[in-house]
């Protein structure tokens, strides 16, 4: 072997594609995420977009989702440290994040069904 061919970097594999199981397994798991917030959604969406369609499709639309609500929430319960509007708040973000939850159960139940699931009030950030 020459010098120049054992400084050669070997050629980058793709990662493989998702059965039909996993690609929804991941679908259903972005949705179910909600509970946690955006950050699941996110980290699903980089990491499997390419990968399957059903799971880039799917964690896109929980990501638009969650992520002004999370953004939402952070900032009522950044505001409940203000005494005069901490009741009012905390209780603000408590409820977002209930929706949230909820919205994302739901979503990743019809995930589970192989169904592809759209929210009622969703803010399409990223297409």
């Amino acid at each position: 072997m020459t010098q120049s061919q054992q400084r050669r970097p070997a050629p980058a594999q793709a990662a493989p594609m998702l059965t039909r199981e996993e690609d929804t397994r991941w679908a259903m798991l972005s949705h179910f995420g909600a509970v946690a917030g955006c950050i699941p959604a996110l980290i699903i969406y980089l990491i499997f977009r390419d990968r399957g369609p059903f799971t880039a499709q799917e964690s896109k639309e929980a990501l638009n989702f969650t992520l002004p609500l999370t953004v939402v929430m952070l900032i009522c319960y950044g505001l409940a440290f203000v005494p005069a509007i901490a009741a009012f708040a905390g209780l603000g973000g408590v409820l977002i994040w209930a929706y949230m939850a909820i919205s994302g159960l739901i979503g990743g139940s019809e995930c589970n069904k192989g169904r592809p699931y759209r929210y009622p009030l969703n803010l399409r950030l990223i297409r």
